[in-house]
């Protein structure tokens, strides 16, 4: 092997640092134990406390058992952010870029590597506060198997929601080259802004509030059917949408900078 394909970049490669990267600061460990434990707890909470018919707002057990996914998608939302703008609120960006002169390699690797490790961690925190839940909901209105008819499907598509607006996260902290910025594009583009416009007496705006993130969640954790709310199908390209549209602004903003 030559020296100069000993040091070659390739995908893998680049992949393999970022995995590297993200593992080598504690706060992924955190934040992920912290969402583990968060949507279990609180799956278990709800499940001891519920009372036959206090769901009527719900669409399901699914959405039952993880009523509490809120904090957890804020914190996984807040990780992302974290992964991208980190590296510029350290400065070591500079050597990564340097490394990988191409650039847009690394934002891709970035998003693949936490997509996968959040939607690896989600999915089995969502099953397990499922099954916990259930030991509660058993003999209830919201009793159900994960044989049942659509339970396993929004099980899995509301993990892979959560993890991809994790990944319009990460574009956003990269767009923005900054923690706090980030975290702010997220609460006012992906929390507030839908409610603002389902507030606004437009037919046009309601039914524009469906396609955002927030609400295309709502519709992959979704075993029932809601008028408000998109097929899980729709719900879920449209979703993929949003995370093509923040990574590709989030892409042309590095190609253009000098870091």
């Amino acid at each position: 092997m030559t020296a100069t394909a000993a040091y070659r970049v390739t995908r893998v490669r680049v992949l393999r640092s970022e995995w590297s990267k993200l593992w080598s600061v504690r706060s992924t460990g955190i934040a992920l134990g912290a969402t583990a434990l968060l949507t279990i707890g609180l799956g278990a909470f709800i499940g001891a406390n519920y009372s036959p018919g206090e769901a009527a707002g719900t669409t399901g057990p699914v959405q039952v058992a993880l009523l509490g996914i809120q904090f957890g998608q804020v914190i996984i939302a807040v990780l992302g952010v974290m992964v991208a703008a980190g590296e510029y609120s350290t400065g070591s960006i500079r050597a990564t870029l340097t490394a990988v002169p191409r650039r847009l390699p690394v934002l891709w690797a970035k998003a693949a590597v936490f997509g996968a490790v959040a939607f690896a961690t989600l999915l089995a925190t969502f099953f397990v506060t499922f099954l916990v839940s259930q030991g509660f909901l058993s003999g209830t209105d919201q009793e159900a198997a994960l044989t049942d008819p659509g339970i396993a499907r929004a099980l899995v598509g509301s993990a892979a929601g959560i993890a991809l607006i994790g990944v319009v996260s990460l574009a956003l902290g990269a767009a923005l080259r900054g923690v706090p910025a980030g975290i702010g594009a997220y609460i006012g583009g992906v929390l507030i802004l839908p409610e603002v416009l389902g507030t606004l007496p437009f037919g046009a705006a309601e039914d524009a509030v469906a396609y955002f993130p927030s609400r295309t969640v709502e519709a992959l954790m979704a075993t029932g059917s809601a008028a408000d709310l998109l097929a899980p199908g729709v719900a879920f390209v449209a979703l993929c949408a949003w995370v093509t549209v923040a990574l590709g602004a989030a892409g042309l903003l590095l190609r253009r900078r000098d870091v």
